[in-house]
């Protein structure tokens, strides 16, 4: 027999008994469409938290905490670490800060507490730095200052009238004038013999910064020069200008040289390159942290999660794949004289075999392929409702950009592959009971 003549004659065997076939299909449908969704909450929220992750991080960034030492453990990085990253390839840029600490800056009858910190200008520009208004400090009493340096700056005689019921300082409170080039006072405090004693040095706002993309961060940062620097550790007579325990003042702060830094960040020219910017770090007892080492951890520990939530879905198909097994042993019985007269007039037992296989596998994709079109109807449908329902029902707004379902081409194709391989087991005792039905007795009508 033809292989075409075999699915002609699997069609017309399949409309002799629609109910049956219908609620066979009806069951290994639901089945797919259950793997398909519950799988998809595993892919929604991994693709979720992959893009909140690569919007919160720079991609291209890559933090190196230090180097390891075998004998002195983790060593502060230096100039000729700094530079031993420039030569590494495809690095657009290494940026190092000094951190200082927090201090009040004032500007005409308004204040503020902002942290500062010593950067290298050219190595922060070709990192991305970007201002709204003015120019880089050309000069060592010149300082750049965040976005929100301005909306942070309050009136010296500080009440709570001066703040709205979200905790922001009122618009009739708010600092008016202009920023750039005005001179503000920056309070470097010191305690000698449980006394404190203030210097106030004088600097030049000369830019502020771009506001930054994302609505979560808040820019206060003042980055000030090696000379102010230099003036507060002067002044203080502490490394950074740490200040030191009022109540203790014997008390012995670390030691931190000139050419150390605290926070040393590399830019790749792109986030193909990071990989291997980060191999050739720990070839160089460099530890480093990147989105890359997240996204590591990330994609780990959900494709757990996904792999368990398709097994769940596949036990799902196995219990419809008993509907079809059913199924199938019932067709056995009710075309035993046909089979008879098949195996009468010379049919292989093969091709029996094989054409109770191909009803198997028609009824298990018919039904891959309606429960596939349901999964995505389904994973429309939540996506587009719960976070309605979850506002409505529990008062909470769920992330922006939050993807409760996503399907992936690779899931549907799972899905398929898993329910073609149960619906071929589930076919295959049948069909070989198929083979085994004696002529005689089958066209006696009797199996």
């Amino acid at each position: 027999m033809r292989l075409k003549d075999q699915f002609r004659f699997v069609r017309q065997n399949m409309k002799k008994n629609r109910t049956r076939l219908f609620m066979t299909i009806l069951a290994t449908a639901m089945s797919v469409a259950f793997l398909i969704v519950l799988a998809s909450v595993g892919f929604g929220l991994h693709k979720s938290i992959v893009k909140e992750t690569l919007e919160r991080r720079v991609v291209t960034e890559i933090e190196v905490p230090g180097k390891e030492d075998s004998q002195n453990g983790y060593k502060q990085l230096d100039e000729k670490d700094v530079a031993f990253f420039e030569t590494i390839k495809d690095v657009k840029s290494v940026t190092r800060r000094k951190n200082l600490q927090d201090y009040q800056f004032e500007i005409g009858e308004h204040q503020t507490n902002a942290r500062a910190v010593v950067a290298d200008m050219p190595s922060e520009t070709k990192a991305g730095l970007e201002l709204s208004e003015g120019h880089l400090p050309k000069s060592a009493n010149e300082v750049l200052v965040g976005y929100h340096f301005v909306e942070a700056l309050r009136p010296e005689v500080e009440t709570e009238d001066i703040y709205n019921e979200n905790g922001q300082i009122k618009e009739e409170y708010q600092y008016k004038g202009e920023l750039i080039g005005k001179k503000i006072i920056m309070n470097v405090i010191k305690f000698e013999k449980g006394e404190e004693i203030k210097e106030k040095l004088e600097v030049t706002i000369a830019g502020i910064r771009k506001k930054p993309t994302k609505e979560w961060v808040y820019d206060n940062v003042v980055f000030v020069s090696d000379g102010v620097l230099k003036q507060v550790e002067e002044f203080t007579g502490t490394p950074r200008g740490m200040m030191k325990d009022p109540n203790n003042p014997d008390m012995e702060l670390p030691a931190i040289a000139a050419d150390h830094f605290d926070e040393v960040k590399i830019y790749a020219k792109d986030m193909e390159a990071v990989k291997d910017i980060t191999v050739k770090l720990e070839e160089n007892n460099y530890p480093s942290h990147s989105v890359i080492n997240e996204l590591k951890d990330v994609n780990v520990m959900f494709t757990i999660v996904k792999a368990g939530l398709i097994f769940i879905g596949t036990i799902a198909i196995i219990i419809a794949s008993i509907g079809i097994y059913n199924t199938m042993t019932m067709a056995v019985t009710e075309r035993a004289p046909d089979i008879g007269i098949m195996k009468a007039i010379g049919a292989n037992p093969k091709t029996i075999k094989r054409i109770f296989l191909l009803e198997s596998s028609y009824i298990g994709l018919i039904g891959a392929s309606i429960g596939t079109l349901v999964a995505y109807v389904i994973s429309m449908i939540v996506n587009f409702g719960l976070p309605i329902i979850i506002k409505q029902a529990f008062g909470e707004e769920p992330p922006e950009g939050l993807i409760f379902s996503h399907i992936p081409y690779t899931l549907p194709i799972i899905s398929f592959i898993i329910c073609y391989l149960v619906t071929i087991l589930s076919g295959l005792r049948p069909a070989q009971r198929a083979t085994k039905v004696d002529v005689l007795q089958a066209l006696r009508r009797e199996v």
